[in-house]
């Protein structure tokens, strides 16, 4: 990664009012140039192919590809690429996930104003930086891998491409449609959603909804 004065970062979030003051807070530190503006995940995995950023700002909760989603595939492109992630909200289970696609940045949107910049300089220098509360929920979380919580959370563990098709889901489209988007036959795609349904012990599309609003892949 390029020095802490010469950085090129991606920024991807659904609302243009949201870019364009990050865009500002960025721009305003010498050396820093904002590469690009996505606005959804698969968006942002075209743009970073592209432009190739040193730091990616991402909004969790994008239409089409969330943004943890995004993350991962970002990650195995670009494995040097610092990823920080923008939430309106916080739980202890957000933070295990956002760790575990591979972002080393977690900052609240209320937070953004004061802690962006110390967020982007601590990836920038291979660091990481997590909003208050985070690195306690980090600790308890090794703390706990091998309790038979985490053991239940395994067994639900859905796949990147089932996590994909949740979201589709989520927002309504159908299997003709998801099969469509994902470039799948539509036998595949509800062969997908039975098995999401079977791990997730679900039984109805509303209970899908309210896990994927829970998760923020998609906003309430």
């Amino acid at each position: 990664m390029p020095g802490l004065n010469d950085l090129r970062i991606l920024i991807a979030d659904d609302h243009e009012i949201v870019r364009r003051g990050l865009k500002k807070v960025l721009s305003s530190r010498q050396g820093w140039a904002v590469c690009g503006e996505a606005a959804t995940g698969r968006e942002a995995i075209a743009m970073a192919a592209q432009y190739r950023p040193d730091i990616v700002v991402m909004d969790i909760s994008m239409p089409g590809l969330n943004g943890l989603e995004a993350t991962r595939k970002i990650r195995k492109m670009l494995p040097k690429a610092g990823i920080l992630i923008l939430s309106l909200h916080y739980s202890d289970q957000l933070v295990r996930e956002v760790v575990d696609a591979g972002a080393r940045a977690y900052l609240l949107k209320s937070d953004a104003t004061r802690d962006l910049l110390h967020a982007i300089e601590a990836l920038a220098t291979r660091r990481s930086f997590f909003t208050s509360g985070a690195a306690q929920t980090l600790i308890d979380g090794f703390c706990n891998q091998d309790s038979g919580k985490s053991g239940t959370l395994l067994r639900h563990r859905l796949s990147s491409r089932e996590r994909e098709i949740v979201q589709l889901l989520a927002e309504g489209k159908s299997s003709k449609e998801v099969a469509v988007a994902l470039n799948i036959s539509v036998k595949t795609a509800e062969t997908h959603r039975a098995n999401i349904m079977r791990k997730l012990e679900m039984h109805s599309v509303s209970e899908l909804v309210r896990y994927a609003v829970r998760h923020q892949m998609i906003e309430a």
